[in-house]
């Protein structure tokens, strides 16, 4: 069986994001204005179905969509790395910039540290949303 370019681009994507099968992710901050293709993608690699926000198990990776209203990033952030594993990843999906909801990267930053996560890098997740990697220092792991 050979693989469509969809498969092609699903992979891609899901592979920015690090997500292998086998992956738990968990799901934060779902709203209708989510990108499915993305989620969709992500599900696919990890080869099960996004956790909702009421899991109670350890996650390697954390997807929190967040737009500049929902409230406070630090309490946010605190609150996906609750059932993250030692060396878990936090995504950090916003609205571009000139789209409603869009974060600033120093308030993203300033929140991160706040909560003790770092910011890595920051990546085009979908045509309406960015990704930023936010990750326990090293210093800071168990």
């Amino acid at each position: 069986m050979t693989a469509s370019a969809g498969d092609g681009e699903v992979r891609g994507l899901a592979a920015k994001f690090g997500v292998r099968t086998g992956h738990s992710v968990q799901e934060i901050g779902y709203d209708d204005d989510c990108d499915d293709a993305l989620r969709s993608a992500i599900a696919a690699a990890s080869g099960s179905e996004l956790q909702n926000d009421e899991l109670d198990d350890v996650v390697d990776v954390v997807l929190l969509w967040w737009r500049e209203e929902d409230g406070d990033l630090v309490d946010a952030l605190v609150d996906a790395i609750g059932p993250l594993t030692d060396n878990g990843v936090v995504w950090l999906l916003t609205p571009k910039p000139g789209r409603d909801g869009h974060v600033e990267p120093s308030d993203i930053a300033d929140a991160g540290r706040t909560a003790g996560l770092a910011p890595t890098s920051t990546i085009n997740a979908a045509p309406e949303w960015q990704g930023t990697r936010l990750v326990a220092p090293k210093s800071a792991r168990r």
